[in-house]
């Protein structure tokens, strides 16, 4: 039976931060599944941490996968299940609700990132921080068609407006990047509570740390310590191995859709 190629060492975590009375995210560890999640609820009154739980609920159910493609195959048929009960549950209580969620999949070598919505995926490798996702929103279909700059982007009314989530609609709508893994990779999974407080090269700069679990600390000490605007999850894999430096292998190297 297939396993992951390279040892691997992750920890998670994830707080209502200062301003919310109750934690609306999620987030799945199972490397023995080799896969990691982060899912950020929304609907209020509760019912965003039912979409996020939701989420995590069906991931857990995949279990060890013949090979990485069947890890992928697996990974997507729980996600339709979860965008299926999350709809019943919208329609049973009259509302919309639904979650954003970011995940890693790593087997045989190879790492594939999923998403929907805003929350990100982050890979450091070689000292340099690549963001592998790319925000779901409304402010970056606007930069993208250049309409507003980076800049104007940062104070945007309406910048945190996602476009795609589970559970909004029948037609589930998902991105992904899939490469090669190599020793030394950190992957940083985090919520929009932790990119409204910290820069890129913050995280890259806590992935530095010796332990993912001190690498999470750090930056939820960062969040909370600038006001906690929302719930915050973190989740960080390190690829183990020698961590040599690849001279020929950038961070966006190596990606593809």
């Amino acid at each position: 039976m297939s396993t992951v190629a390279l040892p691997i060492d992750s920890f998670g975590v994830s707080h209502k931060g200062c301003v919310r009375d109750h934690n609306e995210d999620n987030y799945l560890i199972e490397p023995q599944t080799g896969l990691w999640v982060v899912a950020d609820g929304m609907g209020g009154h509760e019912a965003g941490e039912v979409a996020s739980a939701s989420i995590v609920d069906h991931l857990a159910t995949i279990g060890i996968a013949s090979s990485a493609p069947d890890l992928r195959a697996r990974f997507e048929d729980r996600l339709s299940r979860a965008n299926a009960e999350i709809r019943g549950i919208s329609r049973s209580r009259a509302i919309t609700i639904g979650s954003t969620f970011a995940a890693l999949l790593a087997m045989d070598g190879r790492f594939a990132c999923l998403w929907a919505g805003d929350s990100r995926i982050y890979l450091v490798r070689n000292g340099s921080i690549f963001q592998v996702s790319k925000d779901h929103t409304e402010v970056q279909e606007l930069l993208d068609r250049g309409m507003i700059s980076a800049e104007e982007a940062r104070t945007w009314p309406r910048r945190n407006v996602i476009t795609h989530a589970v559970g909004v609609s029948d037609e589930l709508e998902i991105d992904f990047q899939q490469g090669e893994l190599m020793p030394g990779d950190v992957f940083v999974l985090g919520t929009d509570g932790l990119t409204a407080h910290v820069s890129d090269a913050e995280i890259e700069a806590a992935a530095r740390s010796a332990t993912p679990r001190a690498a999470c600390q750090a930056l939820l000490d960062t969040v909370l310590a600038r006001g906690g605007t929302d719930n915050v999850t973190i989740v960080l894999v390190k690829i183990g191995g020698n961590g040599a430096p690849h001279p020929d292998r950038s961070a966006a190297e190596g990606l593809a859709r």
